[in-house]
């Protein structure tokens, strides 16, 4: 039976030595010539699935990868929608081994932490964009709802990002009163609100309006405000409070 360890290797087919080191010898080309033209003319000279190539060089050191970039593309979507795929989805729908979905998950993760870099310490609101673009990252490509809280202190600082639930793909439960009783534990003034639409249209629904003005009421018995409640989609992002809904 054929398979791969984590280097990309074909164990237990009995492949010839001489066809092998055949294409290793045309892979190795392959890979220094889309290495070269990526350190000598940047990123915007390789497409999509070439980046993700590269990438993938260093999980799958002898093996075409070619294919196995534009199989993930096609399957997540975009490359942003492989680099935030869960573990388990790589590891399920694309064959990775768990070490092989680390080193592509590595790359979203420290994005993440450069972005949420540029406004932890500072007051949210004059660093809102850097806020949403850290949450478009974390969430805009999650295939299922995730509702997040996100503690701020009297000047609007960051004291904890939250994920409180996760749910279905059109659902994630919210309990009010837990939220209240975090904000108090974590001595928050104020609240932001985060959950995400995997259908790609950050719109409130009527269920989420209505959950939004549950939870102002509960933090409201505990004295803390709600500043706001984003919904993060893949088409956008639509703030509640902006829209005068709170």
């Amino acid at each position: 039976m054929t398979g791969l360890d984590d280097n990309g290797a074909a164990v237990g087919d009995g492949e010839a030595p001489a066809a092998t080191g055949a294409v290793e010898h045309a892979n190795s080309g392959h890979r220094k010539r889309l290495r070269s033209r990526f350190l000598d003319s940047g990123d915007d000279a390789l497409s999509d699935h070439e980046l993700l190539e590269v990438l993938l060089f260093g999980a799958i050191p002898r093996r075409d990868v070619k294919p196995l970039a534009k199989a993930l593309i096609k399957r997540f979507g975009t490359l942003g929608g492989v680099l935030n795929a869960e573990a388990g989805q790589l590891e399920r729908s694309a064959g990775l081994s768990r070490t092989q979905a680390a080193q592509v998950k590595i790359v979203a993760a420290c994005t993440r932490r450069m972005l949420r870099e540029d406004y932890q310490g500072k007051p949210i609101l004059s660093n809102w964009q850097a806020v949403i673009n850290y949450l478009a990252l974390s969430m805009q490509y999650l295939e299922t709802e995730e509702f997040r809280v996100i503690y701020l202190n009297k000047k609007l600082r960051v004291i904890l990002d939250e994920c409180q639930q996760k749910g279905t793909v059109d659902h994630a439960p919210v309990y009010p009163r837990e939220v209240a009783r975090r904000s108090l534990e974590l001595n928050a003034s104020s609240v932001l609100l985060v959950h995400n639409h995997p259908s790609g249209d950050p719109k409130p629904s009527t269920a989420d309006i209505e959950m939004t003005r549950v939870v102002a009421r509960a933090l409201k018995t505990v004295e803390v405000h709600l500043h706001d409640h984003v919904i993060i989609a893949r088409n956008g992002y639509n703030s509640l409070k902006a829209m005068g809904l709170i």
